[in-house]
């Protein structure tokens, strides 16, 4: 999360080679520019939705993909929203809005894409959410907020999940000034919320929670941390619903020598193989505690469960 900018010459500046020896097809890290990475696959096709924006004066999503064929190098699409065109977003007379930490949900065949409407202050933040029939859109917002914050809940970080076990879809948002966790029952149409659940927030929550299921347990994971400081990291915990109570389990993403902040994630399983990926961001080639100047890159590594189905500690690779 927080205003990353991230030019288009930057883009170019990366080189995308394909790694025909690597399990993961998508190029060394860092693999592409920008933070908050949510990551899926569509059919054989990879796609990314950054916190990115081709100039200072734009706020819009743009969508990255990467398909299976031997030599293939990323695409950008988009802007695959752009808030130019929503008006509700300057209705609130604040002087500046940032586009932050998109997340998409493929439900029935349509694509709903969540996002963070920023900053806190001086009016508070808000989600949006906006549907399109197709991954590189264009999206069509809902025409009003999916949830707006107040003086104790920052509303960021959205991220919905469709539980194939109760049939519902839930939303997980909030974190960062008041590390707050918040869970809302979407209503079938996904555009509207239902209700708020009352769910504990795990130790350590800053923001950017995930959740994924797998052989029957519920994974929240999330960051914890300063995002320009190296204790930037991703931890996690366990439940037996979606909805916990949590098991803390700890951390699995950490700062290295050179790689700082890693945070902001997502996981994905890759079909065929059934191998599970991390796809976060992080800080290139810098020394200290921070804080970090410049642009965080997304970076894709492989994620490991032991004999218990715990999340093993995960490496961070690339130059």
């Amino acid at each position: 999360m927080r205003l990353p900018f991230f030019t288009a010459s930057a883009l170019a500046t990366l080189v995308f080679t394909a790694l025909g020896e690597s399990a993961l097809p998508f190029g060394s890290n860092p693999v592409l520019p920008g933070a908050d990475p949510h990551g899926l696959f569509i059919g054989s096709t990879f796609w990314v939705y950054p916190t990115w924006s081709d100039s200072p004066e734009r706020q819009a999503f743009f969508a990255f993909s990467h398909d299976a064929s031997p030599g293939s190098t990323w695409k950008r699409h988009g802007p695959v929203l752009d808030f130019a065109g929503i008006p509700w977003i300057p209705a609130d007379g604040a002087p500046r809005h940032y586009a932050w930490a998109p997340s998409v949900l493929v439900h029935q065949g349509r694509y709903f894409l969540y996002y963070s409407v920023g900053p806190q202050h001086p009016k508070p933040s808000r989600i949006g959410v906006a549907v399109g029939d197709r991954p590189e859109g264009p999206f069509r917002d809902s025409g009003k907020p999916l949830i707006t914050g107040d003086d104790s809940f920052e509303a960021i970080d959205p991220m919905a999940f469709d539980d194939a076990v109760s049939g519902k879809t839930y939303l997980y948002a909030g974190g960062s000034a008041s590390a707050r966790l918040r869970v809302y029952e979407l209503k079938s149409t996904l555009t509207e919320v239902a209700h708020e659940i009352q769910v504990e927030t795990p130790p350590k929550f800053t923001e950017g929670a995930f959740m994924h299921q797998r052989q029957g347990r519920y994974y929240l994971s999330y960051s914890h941390g300063n995002w320009q400081r190296s204790s930037y990291s991703v931890h996690y915990a366990t439940a037996i619903t979606p909805l916990g109570p949590w098991t803390y389990r700890g951390a699995i993403l950490t700062s290295d020598e050179t790689h700082k902040g890693p945070g902001h994630h997502s996981f994905v399983q890759q079909p065929g193989s059934g191998q599970w990926l991390i796809v976060y961001h992080r800080w290139e080639d810098q020394t200290g505690d921070g804080p970090y100047q410049g642009s965080r890159q997304v970076c894709i590594d492989l994620l490991d469960y032991d004999a218990n189905g715990l999340i093993q500690p995960i490496k961070l690779t690339g130059r």
